[in-house]
């Protein structure tokens, strides 16, 4: 799956020359932790809620309500916005803006496509990629079998599957030690118990067995 696939497109963006104040107030009124920061129509920096919060006065200042209003509304967002960002182009994939966030410690990056601000990609999409990828929510079953780490393993186990006329709807293989590795298969049916005996008696091992009775 792309990025393209699950970022947010046309993001509410903000200028450097606007101020804190008028920051604020387009993350409260469209509920966003962030906003890119757009001249000319190239990215060059983002500023979030956190920056916002850094920058202010604390309570324990000599500073009056009055001047720290005064102060904020002066402040323009060039001179708190983060400007040493981590992009991803849109035709990149979703597991490399995974890598991404994990290596580089963000949990959003702005989506770039020849210098141009297309979208953003946030660790919520990812997260609901990877929901969507495994089809946890989908009606029918999910097999978790333990198997041998070896070639021709999952040729064998869905054709097993495959005799009985269901069909695989997801499968993700989680490589673990010891030669095993745990092979989950979605099938879009709840009636698996002959599937499940057929899985079994092939020396394969169940070790999880979740069913979605209907779409979440």
């Amino acid at each position: 799956m792309f990025v393209r696939n699950k970022m947010t497109s046309n993001p509410f963006t903000i200028s450097p020359d606007q101020t804190i104040p008028e920051a604020h107030e387009i993350m409260t009124q469209h509920n966003v932790r962030r906003l890119p920061v757009v001249k000319n129509g190239k990215l060059v920096g983002v500023v979030s809620k956190e920056d916002i919060v850094q920058f202010s006065p604390s309570k324990a200042t000599s500073f009056s309500m009055g001047e720290i209003t005064y102060i904020l509304a002066k402040t323009k967002v060039s001179q708190i916005m983060s400007k040493n960002l981590v992009t991803i182009s849109s035709n990149a994939l979703l597991e490399e803006a995974a890598l991404l966030m994990r290596d580089n410690n963000v949990s959003f990056l702005p989506v770039v496509d020849d210098g141009k601000l297309v979208g953003i990609i946030t660790e919520s999409n990812i997260f609901d990629a990877f929901i969507e990828l495994l089809g946890f929510r989908e009606y029918g079953t999910r097999l978790t079998v333990e198997v041998d780490d070896a070639p021709g393993i999952m040729s064998n186990l869905t054709s097993i599957i495959g005799n009985y006329g269901a069909n695989i709807t997801h499968v993700a293989v989680y490589r673990g030690s010891h030669g095993k590795s745990a092979i989950v298969v979605g099938i879009n049916s709840l009636n698996t118990s002959e599937i499940e005996a057929s899985i079994e008696k092939q020396g394969f091992k169940i070790i999880y067995k979740l069913q979605n009775k209907a779409d979440q």
